[in-house]
């Protein structure tokens, strides 16, 4: 059965939609099968992939609303073995139709069970709040990587998304993992930058991933131009890193 794995915290800018466009790029190229879905009505992850979110015949929150199929919304990227399920704007809306359901909580579990045992990977881009699309993605996945960036106020909100993470476990999905913390925007050259990695390691310990993102101009550049860092720059630190975390992850579970 496929591994699900959101990516989550709401705190803004610190690499998550960075992070899950390259990371199942990254899985992708390594000739695992993954199903990246964005949860985040900003839709980032779905222009990041050179997919315009108003020209696919259906999103996630047609899935929600159960207006569409989770295979009928499934749409091939330019990375073999990617397929995407695209967010869209309307999905803020989704938050108040949500709150109608009975079980609301497991909607997008539900949704998932089937699609999800057709690839090794299912990799879902939350959006940076703990609203009820969040609340639904850690419901359904086995795991979640928090990214948290390398600069001041980087353990900022933390708690936050920790004790959400706990409320999940006991009541929604008591199978839920911290698959790891992934620093991100790390420049070594910054003492600041070592510092909160000292700090992060010092209070995570093993839960803290041995691959650290570094800020990367290509890994910045390549949203603007649709691609994932490994088709825009495959010589690049952003993916040696991003190749780095895919293989750290695959080895957990081999």
């Amino acid at each position: 059965m496929g591994r699900i794995i959101a990516i989550a915290n709401q705190k803004g800018g610190v690499g998550k939609t960075t992070t899950a466009i390259n990371l199942a790029a990254s899985l992708a190229v390594m000739e695992k099968k993954v199903l990246l879905v964005d949860a985040d009505p900003q839709a980032n992850t779905t222009s990041g992939l050179n997919i315009d979110p108003n020209s696919v015949s259906a999103n996630l929150y047609d899935c929600l609303i159960g207006k569409s199929s989770m295979e009928d919304a499934c749409c091939e990227t330019s990375i073999n073995g990617l397929m995407l399920i695209a967010s869209h704007i309307d999905l803020v809306g989704a938050e108040i139709e949500l709150l109608n359901f009975q079980n609301r909580e497991n909607t997008l579990k539900q949704l998932l069970t089937n699609i999800s045992e057709q690839y090794d990977y299912t990799i879902i881009d939350c959006s940076p709040s703990l609203g009820v699309i969040t609340v639904n993605a850690l419901t359904a996945a086995n795991s979640v990587i928090i990214p948290v960036q390398c600069e001041f106020f980087a353990l900022e909100g933390l708690g936050k998304l920790l004790n959400t993470v706990r409320i999940v476990q006991a009541r929604l999905n008591t199978k839920l993992e911290i698959e790891g913390f992934l620093l991100t925007m790390y420049d070594a050259r910054l003492r600041l930058a070592n510092q909160v990695v000292d700090e992060v390691r010092r209070h995570f310990g093993e839960m803290v991933f041995k691959t650290v993102i570094q800020r990367n101009v290509k890994l910045s550049e390549s949203p603007s131009h649709g691609k994932p860092v490994i088709l825009y720059d495959a010589a690049s630190a952003g993916s040696s890193n991003y190749l780095s975390l895919a293989k750290e992850i695959i080895k957990k579970y081999s």
